[in-house]
Parts: C-alpha cells; sequence; structure tokens
C-alpha cells in the first residue's frame, strides 16, 4: 500500500536572500503555467536518506507555487526491503542479483501499492527502483510518468538492470544525477538533473560557533578538540571502515584529534544494523571514536552542530549517487574531503574546495593537511560554499522540475 506522508509549510520567498534573484523569477513564471496540476512524488521510506529530506522540502514548495502536491511512500513488509537492498547494491555494482522469489516478492507488493494508488494524478514521479512497478501496475491514468534515479547506476548488475529496463521504458521520462548514470539500453527520455540542499533547514541554517559547540558537547566532545566527522548511512559503500583506518593514521601526529561517525537508520536499509555492528567492532575500545545514529536523539541539528563544529568533514564513499552530504558539509563552509567517485567530483574542486581521494593512505594525508592549514582551509571552505549556493540549493532543483512537467505537458 502507499501511506501519504505530511510535510510542513515552505515559502518561495524566505529563498531570495540566498540564491540569486533570476532564479526566483524564473521559477515563478514556470510555476504560472502549471497552477493546480496534480503531481505525486513515491519514494520508499520518509526519513533516513537524501530522498526524504529532498522532498520534505520539495513537495511543500511545490505547494507554496501553486502545484497541487502529494507524497507517499511505499509500505511493505522487511522481505520486500531486503530484496530492493540487493537491487539497490546491483545496480551499484555488486555482482549478487536477485533470485526468482526476491522478484516475486517485489512484484506483489508493487502491485498491492499500484491498487492504492488512485488517480487524478498529472505528473507522478517515482523515486528510485523500489516503487518503479507502479507504472507497470497502474497504467499511465492519463497522467505522465517520471522515473528518478538517484544511485550510482553507471557500472550495474547488468541481469539486474535488464530485468528492470523493461518497466523504465513505460515511463515518459526518467532523472538521473550524472550522464554516465544513464542505463546502458534505456529507450525512455532521459534527463540529468543533480540533487540540491536545502539552506534553510535545521541541517543547514546558520549555527553560531557558540551554539554549535553546546550541542556537540552533550555528547563529549570538548570545545577546541580536533573533530574529524563523516555523516552517511552506515553502509558498505561509504566506507566508515576507511575513515577509522584514516583517523588512526591521523592520530599518530595530532594525538588530541576525535573521530565521530554519525549516521541515520532507516526503514527500507535492513543492511544498515549489520554494518553498523561491523563498524562499531572495527572501532573497538577507543573511546575517541564517535559512532552516533538518530537513536542515540541524533537529529537534524545535532547533524548541523556537528558539521559545524568539525576541523574535517569527510565523504569517502567508494560508490556515490551524488552525495549530499558533501553539499551540506560546504554549505557551513568547511574544507571536505571525498572520494573520487559518483557525484562528488561535480561537488569538490580538488585542492580549491576540498580534496578527492582514492584510499585511505590519501584521506589521512589531506585530513592532516587541513589540520596543519588553518587560514588556507577556512579560505577553501569559503569558494566550498560559494560553489554549493551557485549549483546545489533547492530552488535550482525545483526550476529543473518545472521545466520538466513543462516540457511533458507539451508534448500531451
Amino acid at each position: 500500500m502507499l501511506q501519504e506522508v505530511h510535510v510542513g509549510h515552505k515559502s518561495l520567498a524566505d529563498y531570495q536572500s540566498v540564491v540569486a534573484r533570476n532564479l526566483v523569477e524564473e521559477i515563478r513564471e514556470l510555476a504560472d503555467s502549471l497552477k493546480g496540476v496534480r503531481v505525486l512524488h513515491v519514494n520508499a521510506t520518509s526519513f533516513g536518506g537524501g530522498v526524504a529530506e529532498i522532498l520534505y522540502t520539495l513537495v511543500p514548495l511545490m505547494r507554496d507555487i501553486g502545484l497541487d502536491t502529494d507524497w507517499r511512500v511505499i509500505m511493505a513488509p522487511q522481505e520486500f526491503y531486503e530484496a530492493t537492498k540487493f537491487m539497490h547494491n546491483a545496480l551499484q555494482g555488486n555482482p549478487v542479483g536477485l533470485d526468482e522469489a526476491q522478484k516475486e516478492i517485489y512484484e506483489t507488493h508493487n502491485r498491492l501499492a499500484a491498487e492504492s494508488l488512485g488517480g487524478g494524478f498529472d505528473f507522478v514521479v517515482v523515486h528510485d527502483p523500489q516503487p518503479l512497478l507502479l507504472r507497470h501496475f497502474a497504467g499511465d491514468q492519463g497522467a505522465k510518468w517520471i522515473w528518478r534515479c538517484h544511485i550510482d547506476t553507471s557500472t550495474p548488475n547488468r541481469e539486474v538492470a535488464d530485468y528492470l529496463l523493461p518497466f523504465i521504458d513505460h515511463y515518459d521520462a526518467s532523472i538521473f544525477s550524472m550522464h554516465q548514470y544513464i542505463l546502458e539500453g534505456i529507450e525512455c527520455p532521459t534527463r540529468v538533473i543533480v540533487p540540491a540542499i536545502d539552506p534553510l533547514s535545521t541541517k543547514n541554517m546558520a549555527l553560531s560557533p557558540e551554539d554549535a559547540d553546546y550541542v556537540v558537547n552533550q555528547f563529549g566532545v570538548e570545545p577546541y578538540t580536533p573533530l574529524m566527522l563523516q555523516i552517511s548511512r552506515f553502509d558498505p559503500w561509504k566506507d566508515p571502515l576507511g575513515v577509522i583506518d584514516a583517523y588512526r593514521i591521523v592520530k599518530k601526529s595530532f594525538a588530541t584529534v576525535r573521530l565521530a561517525l554519525v549516521g541515520s537508520m532507516a526503514t527500507d536499509d535492513p543492511e544498515g544494523w549489520s554494518f553498523f555492528t561491523r563498524t562499531v567492532e572495527h572501532a573497538g575500545d577507543d573511546s575517541d571514536i564517535l559512532i552516533l545514529t538518530n537513536l542515540n536523539n541524533v537529529g537534524n541539528l545535532e547533524v548541523n552542530a556537528f558539521q559545524s563544529r568539525a576541523d574535517v568533514l569527510i565523504q569517502k564513499s567508494t560508490r556515490e549517487g551524488f552525495g549530499l552530504t558533501v553539499s551540506e558539509a560546504l554549505w557551513k563552509a568547511k574544507p571536505t574531503i571525498g572520494g573520487n567517485v559518483g557525484g562528488i567530483p561535480v561537488q569538490i574542486t580538488d585542492g580549491e574546495t576540498g580534496f578527492l581521494v582514492d584510499s585511505v593512505e590519501e584521506c589521512a594525508d589531506r585530513c592532516m593537511w587541513v589540520l596543519d592549514n588553518p587560514d588556507e582551509a577556512k579560505a577553501m571552505g569559503r569558494a566550498g560554499k560559494e560553489h554549493v549556493r551557485a549549483n546545489f540549493l533547492i530552488p535550482r532543483l525545483l526550476r529543473d522540475y518545472l521545466k520538466l512537467f513543462a516540457e511533458l505537458r507539451e508534448q500531451s
């Protein structure tokens, strides 16, 4: 079944102070031609990942400019999320695919969700593989259907990709975060639209150094202590074990440095708990390593405080669809060290707004440079913030969706 997600109110006018005026004007002009259209977004979870964070802002902003917009999540038993996690990993290159029983579970719960969909929508935006089959089971119902893929599908498991392609081709358009992610063999029209962050959300609003210190001190981080930080799900693709190894190298030169690994446990990621356990085991009894989740009362404000307080921000992914945590870190005007993969190089200009790394040793070396060169690091952080302002804030993403809606409407 599909369950509605309730969101708060957002106003486009509030963003006029952080983005260019011509962008706001372009959005309003596009919205005038789309007022009253019904839009539905569907994904797999209402918390614990970048997609949900985007929708908590995008949906109310669409409403604010006159689009009748809803958001629903697909509800299914644990076995469904286990199967779709295999699918997610396979699309990112894992050789392990889906067996026939997993495919049956996947198809059954998409069919049940489609039966609860209802009609009357002008545009249905389906996010990621979990609810992908909705279009197949629901029919077009007079709507334009868009599949939005948020993951790195540059080198997918071909068996799983070939299984999904006929379902994707039922869509009127598909969106990928990078050109290299566009699946080979896809026949439906494709677009490249990069994700974005909300600069006014609790996670990204400006915090004073005193407020940030106060919050992280509640978790035992003392002022002036050098702090390395990675914000990510506990997932092998995010490489928290490699971050711990890099920290251990840095520790040899900076004895007082601490490491915080902060992640959210999501309902659509059953693998997360087992990898969380592996991460804790890898950290061992080192009291200078903090491993925190939303279950430790670490919410958006706390994440903001950790990012604002940290000296070195890391996103050492080995595969990454885009990595919104990179833009979040850069928005705090902090130099950010990221894996040289996926969407991270689009956000980090190596040596200018942060550093791109390919190994644990490179990660450690760049962390030590940031700690050794605070003035140059601050300048790098300021450059990173302006790069995000120009490219990765939510009004730009809103504009891109409106342009696609307008194009599809003209094709009717």
